[in-house]
């Protein structure tokens, strides 16, 4: 950003997860250096074990983020046990959510389209993708699907589907139910911060917005 603004007086960001817009804003948690055999243990005794096993291990080994984290998340299970098993601290302890003060002013902008409609558009992305080859694609990464940037809405449901555990239809069906849930969890995410300015994604109106915001 510091390159940008030698040269312009305004830069657009688009795109990225709730936790990157978060951490681009305000500045993320440092967290110490995680030991490769330990997270790659954890990882295969969850695939073998499930989530119940993921649970009490960190019921046992870090109380603290057990009593009051997402209990449900095996990501986020995951990374509070590596954490713990690898520097002998909880989790918690590394959650300052200490807000750091950018150099520049920013002004957040949300494209909101009815439900109805992103929800076709969703669907219409899902079958384009299964056109463009989706399922080759994951049919070439199946002997690494055990990996934890592999378990995502699209490579999860056609796992399953060259498991033998889902038909190819009813794996499109799922892919769109799940990348639907996905969209409403984005929703309710960003909702919550009341510095995000809603509008349709026109760009006349996005550029008139940021003009009266700033």
């Amino acid at each position: 950003m510091e390159k940008v603004f030698n040269n312009q007086d305004t830069a657009i960001i688009v795109g990225g997860t709730g936790l990157y817009i978060k951490s681009f804003c305000y500045g993320i948690d440092e967290v110490p250096a995680i030991l490769q055999g330990i997270r790659d243990e954890i990882i295969a005794n969850y695939h073998a074990k499930g989530l119940d096993w993921l649970q009490q291990k960190v019921r046992l080994q870090d109380p603290v983020y057990f009593a009051s984290g997402e209990i449900k998340n095996p990501r986020r299970l995951i990374r509070a046990l590596e954490v713990k098993l690898s520097t002998g601290k909880s989790i918690v302890d590394f959650q300052t959510q200490k807000k750091i003060q950018r150099q520049f002013n920013i002004i957040q902008v949300g494209l909101e389209l009815p439900r109805e409609q992103l929800y076709h558009q969703i669907n219409l992305r899902v079958d384009n993708m299964i056109s463009a080859g989706l399922p080759e694609e994951v049919e070439q990464l199946q002997s690494l699907q055990h990996l934890n940037a592999l378990q995502t809405v699209g490579y999860r449901e056609l796992f399953d589907h060259l498991d033998g555990k889902l038909s190819l239809a009813e794996a499109i069906d799922a892919i769109k139910i799940n990348t639907r849930h996905y969209a409403k969890r984005q929703m309710t995410w960003f909702k919550k911060d009341g510095t995000i300015r809603w509008c349709n994604p026109d760009f006349n109106q996005v550029m008139q917005l940021i003009k009266n915001a700033g």
